[in-house]
């Protein structure tokens, strides 16, 4: 149950610092770090809290969260025990409207009424201190109805004041255990009844931010390719913000609402890249945006070819008519034509020869990038790089994604997501790491709200039921997955057949795996080939050529990623991440799962075989599926609007042209 806890409330705390309380309490969740980092959560977001919370001897215990809101208030919301009793599991789910920096506490206690309960259970049928049994139930509930009286409950009051007056001399054992069992009162002492030994542990932080942070559909394009266009001299002419309305409207059109642009800056001439990563560019070859920076400008400066400022901020205004944010790319890094090289060589790491350090990944070598050493000039740096954020959140962006951070200090990026949460806690930062776990984990820690994922490279049944698992529990509260199906430097294998229906498939899974998705530009016209066999990169890659393309070219997927950015809005089941249910299906090419989030259950089964039919049994587990014991339930796919009833063990039969059922769940 949730309460509000009144200032006035009289709690006797018992508590020893650094140890057990009297109560003790212990194995608190989710605590990021020993509460060093808030926990994650976004606004109505249902988080569970657990601890084991246990006492010597006999006596009942119980439990509960007291949620801390940013103003100061305090709510209680009672824990319940679970299975097994043995374990001293006590849990709680909490919801927060309220954006900012919330606490939370545990609070176990000692529980007159339940040890009073279970005692008069025990006793009254053999007759044993009936007399006492009375009494002590009789102080009980008037204790309890003072605290009625103090909360100004009256109806509880009264209830409370009349069970106590009823527990009279000679009163019969059947009418005291009809009052053990009573509902009503059962009810009420929940929420007066004494708490008597109380033991807080120590405040833990959660950061509540607004629901974006945790729910995203991403589109992914670059603004020099929409319009461009080659003259009769072979001469290209780069596409423009203003020219990128239209993609906009696209976007906007198949439900996504986050475009994601690449690095928009001028871009260095200096050992600039050709056509597919090669070093022998050719005049009107663009190079890669990510090596930034030439005499027009660095971070803070937009290419020339692709419009002015003006046009940017009209760019981002048609955005948000559509309903749309945008998300820019910022890359930490350098062209040797950036201004930063001149007027801040300390920025850079030189080497013996007297040359400043390019960028390698051996044995890839991009000698069009200067990394920055965080390490020569941090203050300067740390401060320079905040100055950048501020700019653009200046011009209207709301959300940066930021390439490669696990190259720079997490310290560094503590250092700035604190500061930022401070002065624009509407930010959102996705953390483009593709690295260790440790690493990725410690990004989401120190703030980074999304982050990109392994699920580029999760394609097998067991790898997809236990990556998922893992993100839904054991990191939910520091990481939030961004499951993107492609990206500019991502050509997966899966996808390399171009077989419509593997698109088919991993679309499907991102979108309702993970809160937050993310699809680049190709994706839905099914470009798949390789620049050479093994290699897990595009031929011909948009990073270094102008790549413009007829969207409404057939075959492509905009119809697909349409209805399952809808099928993700209509249903509040698919934008959470911690509660996920996997359900027996013996065939290794069919998944099956299922998400619930208040009322709305989604369960999805979809084949992971983009070659053949697959046919299959299903077992569904009514319990996760919030329907325990239910002998049939009503199931309506969301892709196709077909209704069926389904036993609890169902058959199925997928198909390249039908890869997928995406089910809403509910009661015939």
């Amino acid at each position: 149950m949730t309460e509000q806890i009144p200032a006035s409330a009289d709690r006797r705390i018992v508590r020893t610092e650094g140890g057990f309380g009297r109560i003790p309490v212990t194995g608190v969740t989710p605590v990021i770090e020993n509460g060093a980092y808030p926990v994650k959560a976004v606004t109505h977001e249902r988080l569970l809290v657990q601890a084991n919370v246990f006492r010597e001897g006999h006596d009942a215990v119980n439990a509960s969260v007291i949620l801390t809101s940013p103003n100061g208030t305090q709510r209680r919301i009672d824990m319940a025990q679970v299975e097994p009793a043995g374990l001293d599991i006590w849990q709680a789910h909490v919801r927060m409207a309220e954006p900012g920096d919330w606490t939370f506490r545990v609070e176990g206690w000692s529980d007159p009424w339940h040890t009073w309960t279970h005692n008069a259970e025990k006793k009254l049928p053999a007759g044993v201190d009936v007399d006492l049994v009375r009494l002590e139930g009789r102080d009980l509930l008037e204790r309890a109805a003072r605290q009625a009286d103090a909360m100004q409950s009256s109806g509880a009051a009264g209830l409370l004041h009349a069970a106590a007056e009823s527990l009279t001399p000679g009163v019969e054992i059947d009418e005291l255990l009809e009052l053990v069992d009573s509902a009503p009162i059962t009810r009420a002492m929940a929420r007066f009844g004494p708490r008597e030994l109380v033991s807080p542990t120590p405040e833990y932080p959660v950061r509540v931010e607004r629901r974006r942070a945790l729910y995203s559909s991403w589109y992914e394009f670059f603004p020099r390719s929409q319009g461009a266009w080659c003259d009769d001299q072979g001469n290209w002419h780069s596409g423009t913000f203003a020219a990128s309305h239209e993609r906009l409207e696209a976007a906007a059109a198949m439900g996504f609402n986050v475009v994601y642009l690449p690095p928009i800056h001028p871009i260095g001439r200096a050992f600039r890249k050709g056509p597919n990563n090669t070093l022998t560019p050719g005049p009107q070859d663009p190079g890669s945006p990510w090596a930034i920076g030439s005499e027009e400008g660095g971070h803070d400066a937009i290419h020339p070819d692709l419009g002015t400022f003006e046009d940017f901020d009209d760019f981002v205004a048609k955005a948000r008519s559509l309903n749309l944010e945008i998300a820019l790319d910022i890359a930490l890094q350098a062209s040797p034509d950036h201004p930063w090289v001149e007027d801040h060589p300390e920025w850079f790491t030189k080497r013996f020869d007297g040359t400043i350090a390019y960028a390698e990944n051996p044995p890839k070598k991009y000698q069009d990038i200067y990394p920055i050493n965080f390490d020569n000039d941090p203050v300067g740096i740390y401060h320079e790089v905040l100055r950048i954020i501020e700019f653009w959140i200046g011009h209207g962006v709301s959300i940066f994604r930021i390439d490669n951070p696990h190259t720079k200090p997490v310290e560094f990026w503590d250092w700035l997501m604190s500061r930022v949460a401070e002065s624009h806690p509407e930010v959102i930062f996705l953390a483009e790491a593709f690295t260790k776990p440790q690493m990725m984990g410690a990004l989401g820690k120190v703030g980074f709200q999304q982050s990109y994922t392994y699920f580029t490279w999760r394609n097998v049944k067991w790898e997809l039921t236990e990556y998922l698992t893992e993100l839904s529990t054991e990191t939910a509260a520091y990481y939030r997955p961004n499951f993107f199906v492609n990206t500019p430097d991502i050509n997966p294998f899966f996808l390399q057949s171009g077989n419509q229906a593997a698109f088919a498939i991993r679309a499907i899974l991102a979108s309702t795996m993970s809160p937050s998705w993310g699809v680049y530009s190709g994706f839905e016209l099914f470009e798949h080939e390789p620049l050479a066999p093994g290699k897990e990169e595009y031929r011909d890659s948009e990073k270094f050529q102008f790549r413009p393309r007829d969207y409404n070219a057939e075959p492509n997927l905009n119809l697909l990623l349409g209805s399952l950015n809808a099928i993700r809005d209509a249903h509040p089941a698919l934008q959470q991440l911690r509660d996920v249910h996997f359900h027996h299906a013996p065939h290794d090419s069919v998944i099956a799962f299922s998400k619930t989030d208040g009322d709305d259950t989604v369960l999805v089964v979809c084949s992971l075989d983009p070659d053949n039919t697959v046919e299959s049994q299903l077992f569904l587990d009514t319990q996760a599926l919030g329907f325990p014991g239910a002998e049939q339930l009503q199931v309506r796919d969301e892709l196709t609007g077909e209704e069926y009833l389904w036993e609890p063990t169902a058959y199925l039969r997928l198909y390249p042209g039908k890869p997928a059922h995406i089910m809403h769940v509910t009661l015939p």
